[in-house]
């Protein structure tokens, strides 16, 4: 039996869950991912994954790293749930509940890309810094980050996706697949858009498909109103679709063309590859933020 302090995590996205057992060094254990299907089954699989777990020991708490929107204020009779997601089946979903029910346990939540963005900053690419934010981009985008030390909330949190970009209907006739918004950064750049758009996966689109410059150029119009907004130390670029080689440096690239030389500062005039950068805990980044959340929750610091 593990004799460290042990912590459960629960990546919940909309495409797969992840669910490991980690240390508060940051080291994963047991880790399991499966595809995010209709609720109650999806859930009964994380369930499961705890329950079957006995030999490494007792967990101190979980945390749950949610796709969203999500409701995170403790005094509603809602908190813990999945709310307006634009997947109609976890629409009014508690995540929360069942898991603090299953096991009796403290229970901490927020949304995927906060808590990613805590994990980086305990053990991975945001070590150091207090003001920075993760992005991830698949399924969907969402963003979040921290702001002097702080998790990103507000009246609910962050959703950065959602943010209206330059959008010449002209060049790129594409609608957009949001189904609230249409051409919103998610509705345009999001794993989904690109499939709609080219009529493949990111992942089936070679290096130099032409679809890589236009994802370069929303990606990068979308950091860069999170430069001039938030003005981050740094820029935390994760998810499936930042798995291709090239759009890193492509979105690097064209974000310091369309800032246009506003922003004087070194961090970015002069070390962009060290600013726009891919998660330093790769596909552990959101189950290990869970796993920092979960350590958060009660008082591990």
């Amino acid at each position: 039996m593990d004799t460290r302090r042990l912590f459960g995590g629960i990546e919940a996205g909309g495409t797969k869950f992840v669910c490991a057992i980690g240390t508060e060094s940051g080291d994963v254990l047991e880790r399991a991912e499966f595809p995010t299907t209709a609720p109650r089954g999806t859930i009964d699989r994380a369930l499961a994954f705890f329950a079957d777990q006995p030999a490494h020991g007792a967990l101190a708490a979980i945390g749950i790293a949610s796709f969203g929107p999500v409701d995170l204020n403790p005094a509603s009779p809602h908190w813990g749930y999945i709310t307006s997601t634009p997947k109609e089946l976890w629409r009014n979903v508690d995540l929360a509940g069942p898991v603090r029910e299953a096991f009796g346990l403290p229970v901490a939540f927020d949304t995927d890309v906060n808590a990613a963005a805590l994990g980086e900053r305990r053990w991975g690419a945001a070590r150091g810094l207090d003001t920075f934010v993760y992005v991830t981009v698949g399924t969907g985008i969402g963003g979040g980050g921290m702001a002097g030390g702080q998790r990103l909330h507000g009246v609910l949190h962050p959703e950065m996706g959602h943010m209206r970009i330059a959008h010449d209907l002209s060049a790129d006739p594409f609608p957009g697949v949001c189904p609230f918004h249409g051409d919103c950064w998610e509705g345009l750049a999001s794993g989904p858009a690109i499939e709609a758009r080219w009529g493949g996966k990111g992942q089936e689109l070679p290096a130099g498909h032409a679809a890589w410059e236009l994802e370069a150029h929303y990606l990068a119009l979308g950091v860069n109103n999170l430069v001039c907004a938030l003005s981050p130390q740094r820029i935390i670029l994760g998810g499936g679709v930042m798995r291709h080689a090239s759009l890193i440096p492509l979105v690097r690239r064209r974000a310091l063309e369309l800032l246009n030389g506003y922003i004087q500062t070194p961090e970015i005039l002069d070390h962009i590859d060290d600013y726009i950068v891919a998660p330093a805990l790769g596909d552990n980044a959101g189950v290990l933020g869970a796993v920092a959340l979960a350590m958060e929750g009660i008082g591990c610091r």
